[in-house]
């Protein structure tokens, strides 16, 4: 882990997990090189979510990146889950009710 020499600024980051009816968001500082996995490992996240998958992947700021992406202060690191629907399907599933 990137971890905070004396005298280094921090590298600043927010991590954020979301479920359907919670989300999860967490600032975390850490040395530079920091990495997503860094940042989600020094988040504490996993304490909260043991069952945490990152198999869907992470992003940051909405663009998918891997797990060593290097991050800068400011950075949102989101972990991605699989969706409960296809957007397309629920817009579909909407459109058929509102008829009804």
């Amino acid at each position: 882990m990137a971890e905070l020499q004396p005298g280094e600024s921090p590298v600043c980051v927010t991590v954020v997990y979301a479920l359907p009816r919670q989300a999860f968001e967490y600032a975390v500082g850490l040395g530079s090189g920091a990495t997503v996995q860094d940042a989600i490992a020094a988040s504490g996240i996993r304490g909260a979510v043991p069952d945490l998958d990152l198999s869907s992947g992470v992003g940051i700021f909405g663009r998918p990146c891997g797990l060593s992406e290097r991050l800068e202060s400011g950075d949102r690191v989101e972990i991605y889950r699989e969706l409960a629907i296809d957007p397309r399907e629920a817009r579909r599933l909407r459109a058929l009710n509102e008829r009804i």
